[in-house]
This record gives structure tokens, sequence and C-alpha cells, in this order.
């Protein structure tokens, strides 16, 4: 079975974004940013792919389901993550390229019907609302735990969730002050 990971940056104070929804403020220079190609280079968008020339097959995701503001980020691409199968998650969009599919109804059935058929895991990419919606179906939070503080932003998981208890299985810190760290559901 497939799982659904949340694979996200964060601040130290649990903000995925800034209050405009922008991503400027994390690090996008240093060490951590090789392990970021070499070892999830599937989680890059199409113009970083295209720019670091890579054409690798995907490693650990083949799905990734995005909130309708993560999609629609500033800047943002139609299709941002063509090598994937992409999911935006939205009561309200209406239009999208044939290669992202609106999901407007139950997303929590959707999950799970994802998880039951073949292939790589599922990349939560993002926002914290979707998040907190999904909360019960994370199997995996891999955390890139980046050395600021916003004050204020979008939360790691933005809304009420009942108690979730994971476990780490693995940490890698970072000389840019980058932290990885995966956790596991228990």
């Amino acid at each position: 079975m497939r799982k659904l990971i949340y694979f996200v940056a964060t601040t130290l104070d649990g903000f995925i974004a800034e209050e405009d929804g922008s991503f400027d403020g994390f690090l996008f220079e240093g060490d951590h940013m090789t392990a970021m190609v070499t070892e999830f280079g599937d989680t890059l968008p199409a113009q970083a792919r295209q720019a670091l020339g890579i054409d690798a097959p995907n490693h650990n995701f083949d799905t990734v389901l995005m909130g309708r503001n993560t999609y629609q980020v500033p800047g943002g691409l139609p299709s941002p993550y063509p090598h994937l199968r992409q999911y935006v998650v939205s009561s309200t969009l209406t239009g999208t390229p044939d290669d992202v599919e609106v999901i407007s109804g139950n997303v929590v059935d959707k999950v799970r019907e994802l998880k039951n058929e073949d292939g790589l895991d599922i990349w939560l990419c993002g926002g914290g609302k979707l998040a907190a919606d999904l909360a019960g179906e994370i199997d995996v939070l891999h955390l890139k735990v980046h050395p600021i503080v916003f004050g204020t932003g979008v939360p790691l998981f933005d809304g009420k969730i009942d108690r979730q208890v994971f476990k780490p299985v693995g940490t890698k810190a970072y000389e840019s002050g980058v932290v990885f760290t995966r956790f596991e559901r228990t």
C-alpha cells in the first residue's frame, strides 16, 4: 500500500509559507539543496528540473496532492509537476491544464483510493489546510526545518486536528542549518 507523505519545508516556528502564501524566506542555497536534487528531485517543479538537467525517473513519488493556494502560489506554473500525476484540492477552482485533476469532493476518500493503487508514494505538497484535513491519513511527515522564524504565516497544520503521534526515524543536519527529519506514524 502506498503512503501519503507530507514532505514540506517549515520554519522553526512551524510555518510552511509567509502570510501571502510565498516561500521566498526559505533558504534555497546551501548543502541541503544537493540532497533536494539528488534524493528528492521528483519534488522539484518542472522549471527547476529543466534548469538542473534532471531527467531521471522518480524515486519517491509518482503522485502529488496540493491545496488550491499551493497550486496557485504567486509566480507558479499551470502544471508545476508534469513528471507526477497532479491533483489539486479545491471547491472553487474550475479550470486547470489537462494533466492537473481537480478534487472537489471528499479528499479523504480520494486519498484512500490513491493509497490502494500500485506505484510510488503520494506527496502531500501543501498546504496547511489540506494537511489538517488529511492529518489522519498522513503516514509520514518529512520536515525540512529551516533555521528561520517567520512569526506569522501558513501553519504546518492549519485547522483543528485530533492528536497525532509520530516517531522520528531519521534526521540529517546540513551545514546550511537546515535539518531534514522523517517521522512515521506510530
